[in-house]
């Protein structure tokens, strides 16, 4: 399953739409006012699925996952030199990526592939194609992908 993962033009929060491959919407991401950043997840009919919250006063960023309000994982960013590296504490996956962050691969912690993430370049907006190996790990995929965006956000600023 391939969701198109697209940021809104001209938004004062974060906010993105995710289609499918016949371009229906699957997903829609709203940010809100926060201290951090505080993204949730919603169907197209507009009931919630979940939210990414990032955690203040840490070290290095660190997101919590939510699928509905209950707490699932959370995402944080490794002290490293050369190239960011992120641990997830949700159903044993941990993430691979390239040197430049534009393409990297959630697996599972017996090494299969659950998604694989490409960013589009030269896009007026972040673009992102994520392939999801299981239809089911397409929201935590979803929720993974958000917190590296934002993680990425807050260090360009």
């Amino acid at each position: 399953m391939k969701l198109l993962f697209k940021q809104r033009l001209f938004s004062w929060f974060d906010s993105y739409d995710i289609y499918d491959e016949q371009g229906n919407t699957l997903y829609i991401v709203e940010g809100q006012l926060s201290w951090g950043h505080c993204l949730r997840i919603f169907d197209p009919n507009g009931n919630e699925l979940g939210s990414v919250k990032e955690k203040i006063l840490t070290f290095l960023p660190k997101f919590e996952l939510y699928y509905g309000y209950q707490y699932v994982g959370c995402i944080w960013r490794e002290f490293s030199f050369f190239r960011p590296r992120y641990n997830i504490e949700c159903n044993g996956w941990h993430i691979e990526g390239d040197f430049m962050e534009w393409d990297y691969q959630i697996v599972s912690a017996s090494g299969d592939p659950i998604a694989t993430i490409s960013k589009q370049l030269f896009r007026w907006t972040d673009t992102y194609v994520i392939d999801v190996a299981d239809a089911r790990d397409a929201l935590y995929s979803l929720m993974v992908v958000l917190a590296i965006d934002a993680e990425k956000c807050s260090r360009k600023s």
